[in-house]
C-alpha cells in the first residue's frame, strides 16, 4: 500500500493506546505543567490531619514509664517532628517521631489512664512548678486529633477514612435542597464515586463529586440545619413511599458504622450569603455542559445562602430547563455584559430573534434588571495558571474520564481547557480555577486511576510522526484526478526486505529480526527509512546502543534529512538525530552503509530481497570473522562521544559504578535495585568480564540525550562541579584502580565508625554523643534555611556524596528540605541502601549541627 495521506485514520478512527509517560510528552509538546500550588484542593486533601502548633503527650525516651506534653513543630507523611513544651525556642532537642511507632496521645490521655506526666531532665531546672506551667500552657491549646493517634485510624491519612461503604448526605443541585443519603463505591485521592442509598444494584445514578465539594456533607448534616432528607425526584419513582422510609430507618440504625469523622469537612468552603432577587439577569455556564456563556435568571430564591438560577430558553414549545441551585461563591455566574468586556462571545437564547445579541433590548424585552456588581465575588487572576500549560481534567459529557487539558485561553479566575484522548470529542471547557475538577499532571498515576491517554494515530509502527515529517511527506506528494495519494517518483522509496536468514550481527537479537514483517513500504523516503531503522532500534539487545550507533555525527557532512529517533532501555528513554535520504537513487546505499554500521550483513535489509543464497555469503562466517571484513574494528575508546558529554572522570575513577536514574520523591515507587553503590574490587569477578561492556554503554550512551533530563539542570550541575582536569589519552591501570577503591573503602569505614545518628533521641545531643572528628567540623557562610537548590548542589559536590547531587537537584530539595531529611526518610524515598544513605546522613548531621551552632540563635 502507498504511505501517504491515505494510510493516516480519521479522527473517530481506531486508535492505538500507548503507555503514556508525562514527562515525555512535555518535552514532545514543548509545554510546562501547570504548578501544583495552584490545586488547593488537592494541598489541603494531602494533609495528614496533623499541623504545626497542636500538642500531644509523649512518652519521655530516658524514662518509658512518664510522659511530657510537646508541640508538633512540622509534618512530613506520618512523621512529626516535636518538641517538649518548657524548650521555647530551643531547637536542639527537637525530634522525629513515627506515628505509627511511637507513644503518642492526645491531651488528656494520661490523665484519663492514671499516666505520669513528668518534666524532662533537660528542662527540670526551667520548671518549678508542673502544674502551674501545665495549665498555661495547655489554656486554649488544640490537641492533635484522638482518631488519628489511636484505633484503627491510627497513622492513617484522614482521606482514607473515606472507604467504601461509608455514608454522605448530598444536596439535589437541581431542583431542591432536600439532601439524600449517598454511599461511597470508590475513593480515588478525594475524588469520590457515589451512589443513592437505595441503589445499590444500579450505577445509571452515580455521581463523582471531591470530597470537599460544598453541597456534600457528613450524615446527620440536613437535620442539623433544617432539611427534609428525601431521594432526588429523578429516582424518586423506583420504590414506594414505605421502601424509602425503610431505608431510611436502616441508615439511622447503622450510623456509627459507615459515618465519616467530621474533621474530614472542615476545610470545606464556607458559604456566604448572597444578595440576588428573583427575576435578575445575568450570565452562566451550565456545569453539566460548561461549553458556552448563555443570558440566565434567578429563578428562586431559597434562603440567604441558596438561589437557583435557571439558562434562558425562549421557545415556546420547550419542554425541558436547564436549572441548578448555586449560592454566592458559585462558578460560572458573571455579571452581565461580562462576555462583552472580554472579548468573548455569548450565545444568544434559544428562540431569540436575530443573530446579534444585546442585553439592553434584552432587558427592555423581558422587564427584568440586571444582578448588580455587588452580587458577584471579586475575580482574581493570581492564581498561577498559564496559556498552554497542561494539567489533567474530568470530562464534563463522562465524569468516569480523566483526560489530559490544555489551557487555551485564560480570562480573569477562568480557564477554557481542550481535552485530548476523550472517547468522544469534547468542545473547549470553561471551568474555574478553584474548580475540583481539575488537577496537576500526575495526580491520576499518584491515585492509581487511568488518564486518557492522547490519541496517537496508528500509521508507522511505533513512530510518533512530527509535524515536520508529515509536511515533508505531503509536500512530496501530488493528487490525481481521483483524488487518490500518488508519491512522486523521484521521492518514491521502493519496498525495503527484511532478510531474516541473513547474519545480524552483534547488535540485533536474531530471534526479534524473525519477528518483523517481510517487508515496509514503498512510500515517502523519510517515513519508510524512520519505520525500518525505528524496527531495527526495537530488534535489539540493547536499544540505546544501537541508537547511539546510528546516531548523526555532528562532525560528517550532512548530506540527508535529520529524524529524532527514540530508543528505551532498563527503563530510560533515549533519543538522538538520525540521518535518513529522502530520494530514491540513493536508498540502496544508504541500508547498505546503515547494515556495516551494525556490523551485520549488508543485505540484511534493502530493496533487494534475498531468495536462497545472500550475495555476501555471510551465512558461512562466524561473528569475528565477520565483524574482520565489515565490522568497524573499534579500539576501546576513552573520550567524549559525538554529540554529548559523557561523565568519563567517574567512569574512570569507578569503573564498576553504575549510573542508576533516581525516582521522584512521594510516588509510586517500582521494585527497588539492588544496584545502589558498587564497591566491588577491580579485578574480582564482579567488577570484569560482562561488566565491563555493560559500564562502557552506560558511559557511550550519555552521548543520546536522555528524555527526563533538563538543560536548567546539567547547567546547574556543571555549575557546581568541582573537578580536576585529567588526561583522557590512556585508561588507568587495573593496579591503580584497585589502590584507588581500596582506599576509598578505608577512608569510608573510618568515616562510618566516627558516625552516631541522634536524630531519635528525646533528649538534646551532647557532645559525646556527636562523635565527630575536630578536622570534620563544618563552618557554613550562610544560613542552610536559606539555600537554593543550587547552593544544596553545590555543597553536596564538595563532599564524596557527589554523586548524589542529581538526585537533590531532580526532586527540587533546598535548604529547609535538607534540614528535615533523616536516615529514614532518605532510605524510603531516595532508594538507598543503608551505607550510601548513612554518608550522606553524615553530611547532613554535619549540617545540622553548624546550622545549630551558627544560626540557630
Amino acid at each position: 500500500p502507498i504511505l501517504g495521506v491515505d494510510s493516516l485514520p480519521d479522527a473517530g478512527s481506531s486508535v492505538e493506546e500507548m503507555e503514556f509517560n508525562w514527562d515525555e510528552y512535555l518535552e514532545d509538546t514543548g509545554a510546562i505543567a501547570a504548578p501544583h500550588g495552584s490545586f488547593k484542593h488537592v494541598d489541603t486533601s494531602l494533609q495528614n490531619g496533623f499541623a504545626p502548633g497542636m500538642k500531644l503527650e509523649v512518652a519521655v525516651k530516658s524514662d518509658q514509664n512518664t510522659y511530657w506534653v510537646a508541640t508538633i513543630i512540622t509534618t512530613c507523611g506520618q512523621l512529626l517532628l516535636l518538641r517538649y513544651d518548657g524548650y521555647g525556642e530551643d531547637r536542639k532537642a527537637d525530634f522525629w517521631c513515627d506515628i505509627m511507632t511511637a507513644d503518642l496521645h492526645p491531651i488528656g490521655w494520661c490523665e484519663q489512664n492514671k499516666k505520669v506526666l513528668k518534666v524532662p531532665e533537660g528542662i527540670k531546672d526551667k520548671i518549678p512548678d508542673k502544674d502551674e506551667f501545665l495549665q498555661r500552657v495547655l489554656k486554649g491549646a488544640c490537641s492533635a486529633p484522638a482518631n488519628l493517634l489511636e484505633g484503627l485510624h491510627r497513622g492513617k491519612n484522614p482521606l482514607d477514612l473515606i472507604a467504601p461503604g461509608s455514608r454522605l448526605e448530598l444536596q439535589n443541585v437541581r431542583d431542591s435542597l432536600e439532601a439524600w443519603i449517598v454511599n461511597v463505591v470508590e475513593n480515588v485521592g478525594g475524588r469520590l464515586k457515589l451512589r443513592y442509598e437505595g441503589l445499590e444494584d444500579s450505577d445509571k445514578f452515580d455521581q463523582w463529586l471531591f470530597y470537599l465539594d460544598p453541597f456534600l456533607h457528613q450524615v446527620g448534616w440536613a437535620a442539623q440545619h433544617g432539611y427534609s432528607l428525601q431521594p432526588p425526584l429523578a429516582i424518586r419513582s423506583l420504590k414506594s413511599e414505605a421502601d424509602w422510609q425503610e431505608i431510611l430507618k436502616k441508615v439511622k440504625e447503622e450510623e456509627e458504622e459507615s459515618s465519616v469523622p467530621t474533621d474530614l469537612f472542615k476545610d470545606k468552603p464556607v458559604i456566604g450569603v448572597h444578595s440576588f432577587s428573583e427575576g435578575m439577569k445575568l450570565e452562566a455556564v451550565d456545569p453539566m455542559a460548561p461549553f458556552v456563556i448563555s443570558p440566565a435568571t434567578v429563578l428562586k430564591v431559597y434562603n440567604e445562602k441558596y438561589f437557583m438560577i435557571e439558562i434562558d430558553d425562549l421557545r415556546p414549545d420547550r419542554t425541558t430547563s436547564q436549572s441548578y441551585i448555586c449560592h454566592v461563591n458559585s462558578a460560572g455566574i458573571f455579571p452581565v455584559q461580562w462576555s462583552l468586556k472580554n472579548g468573548l462571545h455569548l450565545i444568544p437564547p434559544p428562540g431569540y430573534p436575530g443573530q446579534d445579541f444585546d442585553w439592553a433590548d434584552y432587558l427592555k424585552q423581558c422587564g427584568a434588571e440586571a444582578a448588580p456588581q455587588s452580587c458577584f465575588p471579586s475575580l482574581t487572576s493570581d492564581h498561577g495558571f498559564k496559556e498552554n500549560m497542561k494539567l489533567e481534567a474530568v470530562n464534563p459529557l463522562d465524569p468516569e474520564e480523566v483526560c489530559i487539558a490544555t489551557v487555551t485561553k485564560l480570562k480573569d479566575s477562568y480557564l477554557w481547557l481542550q481535552l485530548e484522548g476523550s472517547k468522544k470529542p469534547v468542545p473547549e471547557c470553561i471551568v474555574s480555577v478553584e474548580s475540583m475538577n481539575i488537577f496537576p499532571v500526575g495526580w491520576c498515576e499518584t491515585n492509581g486511576y487511568q488518564l486518557r491517554p492522547p490519541r496517537k494515530a496508528i500509521g508507522i509502527s511505533s513512530v510518533i510522526l512530527s509535524s515536520r515529517t508529515v509536511h515533508d511527506g505531503l509536500k512530496n506528494q501530488e493528487m490525481n484526478s481521483n483524488d487518490s495519494v500518488v508519491i512522486n517518483g523521484k521521492y518514491c522509496c521502493p519496498k525495503i526486505y527484511f532478510n531474516h536468514r541473513c547474519f545480524s550481527g552483534p547488535y540485533l537479537n536474531k530471534g526479534r529480526i524473525a519477528e518483523l514483517p517481510q517487508s515496509v513500504g514503498p512510500g515517502n523516503c523519510v517515513l519508510v527509512l524512520k519505520e525500518v531503522l525505528t524496527l531495527l532500534i526495537n530488534a535489539a539487545y540493547k536499544p540505546s546502543r544501537v541508537l547511539r550507533e546510528l546516531q548523526l555525527d555532528e562532525e560528517a557532512a550532512w548530506h540527508g534529512h535529520g529524524e529524532t529517533l527514540k530508543a528505551k532501555y532498563k527503563g530510560k528513554s533515549y533519543r538522538a538525530t538520525v540521518e535518513v535520504v529522502r530520494t530514491a537513487d540513493r536508498v540502496a546505499d544508504f541500508c547498505r552503509k546503515t547494515c556495516i554500521k551494525l556490523e551485520c550483513c549488508p543485505n540484511l535489509f534493502g530493496p533487494q530481497m534475498v531468495l536462497d543464497k545472500c550475495s555476501e555469503n555471510c551465512s558461512v562466517l562466524t561473528k569475528t570473522k565477520y565483524t574482520h571484513y565489515y565490522g568497524k574494528r573499534k579500539n576501546k575508546r576513552i573520550g567524549r562521544p559525538p554529540g554529548g558529554h559523557s561523565n568519563l572522570e567517574v567512569a574512570m575513577k569507578k569503573p564498576n559504578k553504575r549510573r542508576k536514574r533516581r525516582k521522584h520523591f512521594f510516588v509510586h515507587k517500582k521494585k527497588r535495585s539492588s544496584t545502589s553503590v558498587d564497591n566491588t574490587p577491580a579485578g574480582s569477578p564482579q567488577g570484569s568480564g560482562g561488566e565491563e561492556e555493560d559500564d562502557q554503554d552506560e558511559v557511550d550512551e550519555e552521548s543520546l540525550t536522555e528524555d527526563s533530563t533538563s538543560e536548567h539542570q546539567d547547567e546547574l550541575l556543571e555549575e557546581s562541579e568541582i573537578s580536576e582536569k585529567k588526561s583522557l589519552s590512556s585508561s588507568p591501570t587495573q593496579s591503580e584502580l584497585s589502590h584507588s577503591l581500596a582506599q576509598d573503602r578505608d577512608k569510608r569505614k573510618r568515616k562510618l565508625r566516627t558516625f552516631s545518628f541522634s536524630d531519635d533521641e528525646n533528649k538534646p545531643p551532647s557532645p559525646k554523643d556527636i562523635k565527630m572528628e575536630v578536622a570534620e567540623k563544618l563552618q557554613l557562610d550562610s544560613n542552610p534555611l536559606e539555600w537554593s537548590v543550587a547552593d544544596v548542589v553545590r555543597f553536596l559536590k564538595s563532599t564524596d556524596c557527589a554523586p548524589l547531587a542529581r538526585i537533590f537537584l531532580d526532586q527540587e530539595i533546598d535548604g529547609q528540605a535538607l534540614l528535615l531529611l533523616t536516615l529514614p526518610t532518605v532510605q524510603e524515598c531516595m532508594d538507598l541502601k543503608l551505607g550510601p544513605a548513612i554518608k550522606l546522613c553524615h553530611h547532613i548531621e554535619r549540617v545540622k549541627l553548624a546550622f545549630y551552632q551558627q544560626f540557630a540563635n
